[in-house]
């Protein structure tokens, strides 16, 4: 095997967000499985035209889980009634619409409404990636060279390139979300970044 040196590099490339996701739910309580599902399907319904009138559009809206569970007494010996419930994930592409958005959620669902999550993403991640395998690859280099320099060689042709580790998604550097005393809810969106590795063998010349 010719000589050669094999390291390690990682990279990152961050953006602002550009997208909020909601992650609601909304569950009623009936002492039939029948009505319950009712109640639940007409919440939903409402929860989702008020989504649409705030701006979120059908390819945005989707449902990530439906179920039904019953509900025992204080003893667990009995079912008192069931609980039906649906859960929503909703895309928003204007971040100072949460605010509004999660009040008429609440409005149209009243007490059934329920709140999972609010996350911040960036919608295409293929330029951030494109970044990062690039940075990744520039400091396997710079990290070969320098191993090249130490041992008194010079660095040769790239003999393999193997990607390692993946890539991690969008993780929010500094996101907040608080309620003000209106109820209202600024969004702010900080950073989000994506990392890529890659291991690189260089043959010494």
């Amino acid at each position: 095997m010719s000589d050669h040196v094999e390291v390690t590099g990682g990279g990152a490339a961050s953006a602002v967000p550009d997208v909020v996701v909601v992650d609601a739910r909304i569950q009623a309580h009936a002492d039939d499985v029948a009505t319950a599902l009712a109640d639940a399907s007409g919440r939903v319904s409402r929860a989702l035209q008020a989504a649409a009138d705030h701006g979120v559009a059908g390819h945005d809206r989707s449902t990530r889980g439906i179920g039904v569970n019953p509900r025992w007494d204080p003893q667990g010996q009995g079912v008192v009634g069931y609980t039906a419930f649906q859960a929503l994930r909703l895309v928003v592409r204007d971040r100072d619409r949460v605010g509004d958005l999660l009040g008429a959620l609440a409005g149209a669902a009243g007490d059934a409404f329920g709140l999972d999550g609010v996350t911040l993403e960036v919608s295409d991640r293929g330029p951030l990636q494109v970044l990062a395998r690039e940075a990744a690859f520039e400091d396997a280099r710079a990290r070969a060279t320098q191993y090249a320099e130490l041992a008194g060689r010079r660095l040769g042709p790239v003999l393999r390139v193997r990607e390692g580790g993946g890539l991690e998604p969008p993780v929010p550097r500094f996101a907040r979300a608080a309620l003000d005393s209106t109820g209202g809810m600024p969004v702010e969106a900080g950073e989000s970044s994506v990392t890529a590795s890659v291991t690189v063998r260089f043959g010494l010349a």
